[in-house]
């Protein structure tokens, strides 16, 4: 095993994987798309009503739908007296702007759960909502919107193993599963059908260390770690499955006419299972004393 002295976010110029998948923070980018959504949902829906003197008024009686969120917003969730709110839509979205752009990371989640359950148009919550999830997940956030609730899809577990096989792996595995995750992690153009390939690779360079065969395929690495390590017969099983996924004629090692139907949760998936098989395998490998290859 190569020997790193470094940490990975030192040895690669990167924040660690908890901190790039947003787990317990939310980075400006993820923050000024969630304000936009709110912006293009709700916000913009308030419009300036000419008085009677020719003059545009932007009073919040204007959109009831609006007044009721404000209202509730300013009963249920800041908990803050009614007559402090005032009438003029342009101070009160201020008010809002200020604690959105203030708030911890948390709280963020907090106030736009609250908006989308509170807000008296239910296909403008749905779009919201839709819109927000695609926000959360060009930004690598751990968060969706599920059922109507902020839900974290991207477990601490998960996470662990991930960071655990790309610390300890050697050379030749912690290339295709670094590789993997900045595929999947790419905010600008996300490659999850190459990231599950990458995945998988990773893999298979482990087995052909622990099977001391270079040229060994899945299957007969597999099996050779089978007879070494006493690998579960279910296990072995489930990988050579996950293997003939990636490789089948439909899947994604061979180039498709039709793009795939591949999304993030299926390349975290396989990056979050390959990387826990790797330990497996790693942990199995060191009671043999296998000298792996840098």
């Amino acid at each position: 095993m190569c020997n790193r002295m470094e940490s990975f976010s030192q040895r690669k110029g990167l924040k660690p994987v908890k901190s790039v998948m947003q787990v317990d923070s939310m980075d400006e980018d993820l923050r000024n798309g969630l304000w936009n959504v709110l912006i293009a949902s709700y916000w913009d829906r308030v419009k300036p009503q000419l008085d009677m003197e020719g003059y545009y008024r932007w009073d919040l009686s204007s959109n009831r739908e609006m007044e009721k969120l404000v209202w509730s917003l300013q009963i249920n969730y800041f908990k803050k007296p009614v007559d402090e709110m005032g009438d003029k839509w342009l101070t009160i979205r201020n008010q809002l702007r200020d604690y959105f752009f203030r708030c911890p990371w948390n709280e963020v989640y907090d106030f736009i759960e609250f908006v989308a359950n509170n807000y008296p148009d239910k296909y403008a919550n749905q779009r919201f909502m839709t819109l927000c999830n695609s926000v959360l997940e060009r930004e690598v956030s751990a968060y969706r919107f599920v059922g109507g609730r902020i839900t974290q899809i991207t477990s601490e577990r998960e996470i662990a193993e991930i960071e655990e096989a790309l610390e300890k792996a050697p050379n030749a595995v912690y290339i295709h599963l670094k590789t993997a995750f900045d595929l999947l992690t790419d905010r600008r153009s996300p490659d999850y059908r190459n990231s599950i390939k990458e995945s998988i690779s990773a893999v298979e360079a482990v087995c052909k260390q622990i099977s001391g065969n270079p040229k060994a395929k899945l299957e007969q690495a597999l099996k050779a770690i089978q007879e070494k390590t006493r690998l579960h017969p279910a296990l072995k099983k489930a990988f050579s499955n996950l293997y003939g996924y990636t490789s089948d004629a439909q899947g994604i090692r061979h180039a498709l006419i039709d793009e795939s139907n591949l999304d993030f949760e299926d390349a975290k998936f396989m990056l979050v299972s390959c990387s826990a098989f790797i330990n497996y395998l790693m942990a199995k490998g060191s009671k043999l004393n296998i000298k792996y290859q840098t």
